[in-house]
């Protein structure tokens, strides 16, 4: 009986330990409907229609028109990524006192402690905006993207 408790303290102990990589993975919008570099490259296609890039990347941030009155729709995506670690460490110790049975009492005592932490922040920018160029019907005639990071 002993030993089960022992499995299971164990066991609950590392399921709550996660990686900060994991951890980061685990909040990414990385969904279905998350704008990439890569998701414009395979799927936005010239001759597409508008509802179909409308349905494929959303809504546009801006639309406007070009010189002959042609819609130009612009994506613009801005996205932080922030990790943060930590680490530290701390020592104490510490002496008692005492007496036999039928003396005196001798009280006194020692204690000490010593602790250090440090840790470190790490921010990212990443932006991406995407130009879709749409032609007098509708349909797309050119696009472009251009994504950094800093």
């Amino acid at each position: 009986m002993k030993k089960i408790f022992s499995v299971l303290f164990v066991a609950l102990f590392f399921s709550g330990c996660v990686s900060a990589s994991a951890h980061r993975q685990d909040v990414q919008d990385n969904g279905p409907n998350s704008l990439t570099v890569g998701k414009v490259q395979r799927e936005i296609k010239l001759g597409m229609s508008s509802a179909q890039v409308a349905e494929t990347l959303g809504s546009p941030n801006m639309v406007t028109t070009d010189e002959q009155r042609r819609e130009v729709w612009v994506y613009d995506k801005i996205a932080t990524e922030a990790a943060y670690s930590t680490s530290g460490s701390s020592y104490g110790g510490g002496v008692g006192a005492g007496g036999t049975p039928g003396s005196s009492l001798i009280l006194g005592g020692l204690l000490g402690g010593y602790g250090r932490n440090a840790g470190a922040v790490s921010s990212t920018q990443k932006t991406l905006t995407v130009v879709i160029k749409f032609d007098n019907e509708g349909k797309v005639r050119d696009f472009a993207y251009n994504s950094s990071k800093f």
